[in-house]
């Protein structure tokens, strides 16, 4: 076969893999693996056929938990891990396969990723005991891939912030940061006397273990955010375990819950949220406010799509108050890898009026986010960085 034949037969092959049964007479039927590949797709994609004609290639997936689990299987054996993560919330969305994940036999087949945590902590409530055990597990195996990959860069990222913020014009000669203070000053070197005369000291404020900073998160639990919280719950046990920071996490939908206490244990946070009902974003804030005592060391990130279910007016003031306050205030849209959310246009609008900009922000831009808010940089910049084309 020539290189051009052989070309051809393999967009042949694809095509048939991504049009299905329906292209089986023009493009051939798929055998071995690929017929494999092509059955596990189609007991998904085919299910919702409206044609009328059955489809051909599968009766679906049913509602039999130990058929879901051979099927989970077989796509994490076909398809590589991103494309298993799709399949997955695919088939709980387009199948309600939500009771079938309460079933031990599929909770071990399933492929770990946010998305499946977020549906798990959605059936937290009704979760019988024989499965909760093992839905710990897969919660776990996610939150300890999310520490691995957001621990170091968001400890790295607020140390470095607090270091710099700490810094000092006029130190104690042991507080003096020599390097900084050679390099401030190199402009006042003096050839004579082969030296440089600092005319400005820098130097770094007395630390030690002292609280420098305190955090507030207040995350919106409501069903649409339920990557942002998975995602919050990771961020505010890393930033507990930093001795300079004093970290509080309050979640919210028409009640409020303080689950700081919870945080020496990620898994325990998350199982402490559920997920779904309405929102009440002013109660959030009036909670939060009475664990902000040094507003100008504060910073209070609200995590929500703000579509407010309580008073608009008196949320908006109590935002205003806290940054009259000096209170660093920042608002996401969302804190995930989903892309643009869907949010309350007018009270994002709102809030930029009050100086206060609200965005969407991936986990792996929430470290350099902190470190702006810990310096007080302009956050209305650093949004506009991330939300540039």
């Amino acid at each position: 076969m020539s290189d051009d034949e052989q070309v051809g037969a393999e967009r042949r092959r694809r095509w048939r893999l991504v049009l299905g049964g329906a292209a089986e007479e023009p493009l051939g039927k798929a055998d071995g693996r690929d017929g494999a590949m092509d059955a596990a797709m189609a007991a998904l994609y085919d299910a919702g056929d409206t044609d009328d004609r059955p489809a051909k290639r599968s009766a679906g997936l049913g509602s039999s938990a130990p058929k879901v689990a051979r099927w989970l299987g077989d796509i994490r054996e076909y398809f590589p891990g991103t494309v298993v993560q799709v399949m997955q919330a695919d088939a709980i969305e387009r199948l309600d396969l939500t009771r079938l994940l309460l079933e031990p036999e599929m909770l071990a087949a399933v492929e770990p990723d946010v998305h499946l945590v977020g549906t798990l902590l959605s059936l937290n409530r009704v979760m019988p005991d024989a499965a909760r055990e093992t839905a710990r597990q897969v919660v776990r195996t996610v939150v300890e891939e999310l520490e691995r990959r957001i621990a170091q860069p968001t400890r790295t990222a607020v140390t470095g912030a607090l270091n710099r913020a700490a810094r000092i014009s006029r130190p104690r000669h042991a507080d003096i940061d020599w390097d900084r203070t050679i390099r401030a000053n190199l402009k006042h070197y003096q050839p004579e006397h082969r030296t440089v005369i600092p005319e400005r000291l820098v130097g770094y404020g007395r630390r030690g273990t002292a609280v420098q900073r305190d955090v507030v998160l207040c995350v919106d639990q409501s069903g649409s955010m339920a990557a942002s919280v998975v995602f919050a719950g990771v961020f505010a046990a890393v930033l507990a375990s930093m001795r300079s920071l004093r970290t509080s996490l309050v979640v919210f939908d028409t009640a409020v819950v303080d689950l700081t206490d919870q945080l020496a244990d990620p898994v325990e946070v998350l199982f402490g949220t559920q997920l779904g009902g309405g929102t009440d974003i002013n109660r959030a804030i009036a909670y939060s406010q009475q664990l902000i005592t040094r507003p100008r060391d504060s910073i209070f990130v609200l995590i929500s799509d703000l579509y407010e279910g309580g008073v608009r007016e008196e949320m908006l003031r109590r935002v205003a108050e806290m940054t009259a306050a000096g209170v660093q205030v920042v608002v996401l849209l969302a804190l995930s890898d989903e892309g643009a959310p869907a949010y309350d246009h007018e009270n994002a609008a709102a809030l930029a009026a009050l100086g206060v900009p609200a965005f969407a922000c991936t986990p792996d831009a929430f470290p350099d986010l902190m470190a702006a808010a810990i310096e007080r940089r302009d956050l209305r910049a650093f949004a506009e960085r991330l939300t540039a084309p």
